[in-house]
C-alpha cells in the first residue's frame, strides 16, 4: 500500500459553498495509478468546512448558504467570541456542524463519488484568505 500526502492551497473564495472536486483531482495526478484506495481531505482551518453533496445544480449551494445562515445567525447576544467580527463565531459553529474532513473511495484511478456528488468547501467568513487542505491518498 502506498501513501501520498500533500497540501493544497486554495485561492480565496467568497462566503458560501464552492465545488472544489476538480482542484483536489488536479493536485493529485497519482490518483490515476490507484486501483483501490481512499482519499482523505482535511481542512486546516476552524472557520471553514468540507462536505460532499449535489454537484450539478448550483441552487443547492445557495440553499446551503441560506440554511446555515438562518440556523447559525450572526450577532447573537450570547456570543462571547466576537473580536474578529460578527461572522467569526458563526463560522466556527458552521465548521463544527459540517466537519473538517471528508473521505472518498478511490476505484480504478478515479474518485468513486456518486453521479451527482462533489466535494464542497464551505467558506463561512466574509473576508477569508485562501484555505489549506491536506490531501492524503492511500491505496494500491
Amino acid at each position: 500500500m502506498h501513501y501520498i500526502q500533500r497540501e493544497l492551497r486554495l485561492s480565496p473564495y467568497r462566503r458560501g459553498f464552492h465545488l472544489i472536486t476538480q482542484d483536489v483531482i488536479r493536485a493529485l495526478p497519482e490518483l490515476a495509478m490507484v486501483q483501490q484506495g481512499l482519499l482523505h481531505v482535511f481542512i486546516k482551518h476552524s472557520s471553514a468546512s468540507l462536505t460532499i453533496n449535489e454537484n450539478a445544480d448550483p441552487t443547492v449551494r445557495g440553499d446551503f448558504e441560506r440554511f446555515f445562515n438562518r440556523a447559525v445567525p450572526e450577532n447573537e447576544p450570547y456570543y462571547q467570541h466576537t473580536d474578529e467580527g460578527p461572522d467569526d463565531m458563526p463560522a466556527h459553529l458552521k465548521a463544527s456542524l459540517l466537519g473538517s474532513s471528508v473521505t472518498v473511495p478511490v476505484t480504478a484511478g478515479r474518485l468513486n463519488l456518486g453521479t451527482w456528488q462533489g466535494i464542497y468547501l464551505g467558506e463561512h467568513r466574509d473576508h477569508a484568505s485562501g484555505r489549506t487542505l491536506v490531501l492524503t491518498l492511500h491505496g494500491s
